[in-house]
This record gives C-alpha cells, structure tokens and sequence, in this order.
C-alpha cells in the first residue's frame, strides 16, 4: 500500500538558509551560495512533527543540511530513529555527471560520493543522483550516464545506500530516456518519477511508462497564483500511480505561494483517498 513522504523542499520558507551548491568556473571547484530563508522549524525537529501528522518517511534536500559533521549526523540519524520516520532518500540537488567538462564531470562524480557518505552515516535508504544536463537526444551522453550511474552503484554498495535517479534535468526529461537507463544499469538503479517533470500533451502517456518501474514518486500539483493546486489534473496523475499497483511512498511536494503547511495539506487532501 502506498505511503505518505514529505520532501524538504516543500517547507524551503521553513528550514532556514538554502545552500545552493553549483560549479564555480574561475576556481573550477563547487561553491555554494547561501539564500536566507526563516528557519520556523529545525531539520532535527522535523520527523518528530511528520510523525504526528500521519507521516511515514521523508526525503532531505542535501542544500537543507546545516552541518555535515559527525556529530549533527547523529542527532540527525537519532531523531529519524526516535520517530520512527525513514529517511527514504537523500536528494543530491547538484552534480552534472555528463558534462564535456571532463574536469568538472569528475569533480562532481567526487562530489556525489561525499554525499553518499553522508547519506550512509544518517541512514539515508536511497540517494537521488541527476542523470544529467546534456541534451536528451545525445545518445552518447545517455551511455555516459549509465556508465557514471553504475560507477556510484559500485561505490554506494559498501554503503549500504542505493541510487535512484529521476525524471528531472534535461537528460531524463523523456520517459524514454528515463528507462533506458533502467535498462542499462539493471536492478541496482532505482527510479523516482516527479508528476511536475513531464509536461505538455504527452504527460500521462510518460507517467504510465515510468510509474511502474518507480520506488519512489513526487506528488506535486500544479498550483495557482493563490496556491490553490489543480485537482482534476493532480488526480489524473494520481489515477496513474492507482493503476499501475504502486506500494511505495508518496512524496508530497509544494513550492507554491503561501504558508507552506497549509499548501501541503491541500496537496495531502487530493492524495489520501489513494492510500487505502
């Protein structure tokens, strides 16, 4: 039976500051810029409170961690234990494993295995690697892709951490694409489907072709200039998910306008039905 996930990004006016990893061309090296947000609520708070609210799992952001030092990872690790919330993925936001750039290809390779170290100290179950920015129809770079995938597999596995990738940036912004890399690098690959990546005429078409070979989907809607989400559209979406027999979690995501919480619980009143 599918479960109720929360990702951070959903409350990014909520956690405090977001560090934005990208690559600095001058120093060739990542560097991360800082975007203040209020912090209302701590990530160390935040399974106690997804716990109360009916929540089984989560999925972090790797620009809401504060610290990456030992110690917080065990507080952090600690209180995912404590409220009994899995910590399903560790979305990596950055890293661009097909870039030309062989420099900075390798570099962000480094840079993902950093974060597969910190996915393993908190006990992160999965983390979630962008496929890539080449352009979809570069066949070569889709090769590349699966050849950069399976070299992280290789090193996560002593870990005890899995990768998924996702329908998101430009080189998996097709389902085709999204499943050939499926194919490519076998059952040690995972797959998350994001309803808000796929667009246009041919959007539930994608779904379908991806749904069924996903351990994790992001349930986000579209959402009005008040944040009111499109129902209908959302629940066509979830009609797919229905349908296809999927039992994982059901990330809720919202990054309209508003208070957060408020637009979560929208998003979390079209999904329930579906959850019985």
């Amino acid at each position: 039976m599918p479960f109720l996930s929360l990702t951070t990004w959903s409350l990014h006016r909520n956690l405090g500051p977001l560090r934005w990893t990208y690559w600095d061309e001058e120093k060739r090296t990542q560097g991360t810029h800082t975007e203040e947000q209020p912090e209302t609520i701590s990530l160390l708070e935040l399974p106690g409170i997804l716990r109360e609210q009916g929540y089984q799992a989560m999925e972090i952001c790797h620009f809401h961690f504060p610290d990456t030092s030992n110690d917080y990872l065990s507080k952090l690790r600690s209180a995912l234990e404590q409220s009994g919330i899995r910590l399903y993925t560790l979305l990596a936001d950055y890293g661009d494993i097909t870039s030309s750039d062989e420099q900075r290809r390798e570099s962000d390779m480094k840079w993902l295995t950093e974060w597969i170290d910190v996915a393993s100290a908190v006990g992160a179950e999965r983390i979630r690697v962008i496929a890539g920015d080449a352009d979809p129809a570069d066949d070569k770079a889709l090769r590349l892709a699966a050849s950069q995938l399976e070299r992280l597999i290789d090193y996560a596995v002593g870990k005890n951490v899995r990768i998924i990738t996702e329908n998101f940036h430009d080189l998996t912004s097709t389902s085709h694409n999204c499943l050939s890399l499926l194919d490519a690098c076998g059952s040690d690959l995972g797959l998350t489907t994001d309803f808000g990546n796929f667009s246009g005429p041919h959007k539930l078409a994608e779904l379908r072709a991806t749904i069924p070979r996903s351990e994790s989907i992001h349930a986000k809607a579209i959402t009005g200039q008040h944040g009111e989400p499109d129902a209908e559209e959302f629940r066509s979406c979830m009609e797919q998910v229905k349908h296809s027999g999927y039992e994982g979690p059901i990330t809720l995501v919202y990054d309209g306008p508003g208070d957060m919480w408020e637009g979560i619980g929208r998003v979390k009143a079209l999904v329930e039905p579906y959850l019985s």
